[in-house]
């Protein structure tokens, strides 16, 4: 049938999310790409459009696959804001140990890489972002937390979240990451500022 595409295009998406994870959006040259997904530079195009758009299908399934795994470790019941963290952390030590993906986090590269991006795609990391912060404040305060507590506690998780994801970028061992993971979580639940 004409027009008929010859490749599994779902097979190939998921393909070129891994591209764009190993090597973040200003290194995933369409070389690259084309390499990656076993895709001509026509069929690539023809069917995702261009490279913004192919990254941020790539990033919208990258979502799709692991923010299942952060809700469902957020949906507790949860005896104290510490464990909420520590399940958070987690879904991320569960996802670098993985050996079948790159080391690291799609959306973690994609926010150092944000001035690379079009403004749809930075719109795309930040709402992201936004949106896990916004979750797990919300499952913060189930466990007991303040709406202060939840809040800056949400801020530290996802920083730990994306220091992980840069350190196993590093070459760090699980067993540090652990500890890095572990750490976090025994913040006291009630922050104290300090003057700088």
């Amino acid at each position: 049938m004409a027009g008929r595409k010859q490749f599994d295009v779902d097979e190939a998406l998921r393909r070129a999310m891994l591209v764009f994870w190993r090597w973040g959006y200003s290194e995933a040259s369409i070389d690259r790409l084309t390499e990656g997904t076993g895709l001509g530079r026509g069929s690539l195009y023809g069917t995702f459009g261009d490279k913004s758009n192919l990254f941020r299908k790539s990033l919208l399934r990258y979502a799709e696959t692991y923010h299942p795994l952060y809700e469902q470790a957020l949906s507790g019941p949860h005896p104290n804001p510490s464990a909420v963290m520590a399940a958070f952390l987690q879904v991320s030590l569960n996802r670098i140990a993985d050996p079948k993906v790159p080391d690291g986090c799609l959306l973690t590269i994609s926010a150092t890489q944000f001035p690379a991006l079009d403004a749809e795609g930075q719109a795309m990391v930040r709402g992201m972002i936004d949106l896990l912060l916004a979750r797990l404040a919300q499952a913060l305060r189930a466990a007991g937390a303040t709406e202060q507590e939840a809040t800056e506690l949400a801020l530290c998780t996802l920083a730990t979240n994306k220091s992980l994801a840069v350190l196993s970028r590093a070459g760090f061992a699980g067993k540090d990451l652990a500890t890095v993971a572990a750490a976090a979580a025994r913040i006291p639940t009630t922050p104290t500022s300090v003057d700088i």
